[in-house]
């Protein structure tokens, strides 16, 4: 299967999702979170590191869900004006 590219704005989205996990993480431990979550601390690592812009919503759900997260406040964080495409525009 071929996978496109991933838009600047996905890959923008994929950020503001990762920085937010890591906040709401806190001081908390990858590997503690993962397991909470049924997800491998590696998964959990590259969503945060935003190198997978684009998780499965089941796994954005099981790490919301770990880290109290409600998904409203999930997309409400992620589904930010697009500043690349307003740049792209400009």
């Amino acid at each position: 299967m071929v996978r496109l590219p991933l838009t600047p704005a996905e890959v923008e989205r994929g950020q503001r999702l990762g920085a937010l996990l890591r906040r709401a993480r806190g001081q908390r431990s990858i590997l503690d979170t993962a397991l909470d979550a049924g997800v491998s601390p590696e998964t959990l690592r590259k969503i945060e590191s935003g190198r997978v812009a684009t998780p499965a919503f089941s796994t954005i759900a099981a790490v919301a869900g770990a880290l109290g997260l409600s998904l409203d406040a999930v997309w409400a964080e992620i589904d930010q004006p697009d500043a690349v495409a307003d740049r792209m525009v400009s």
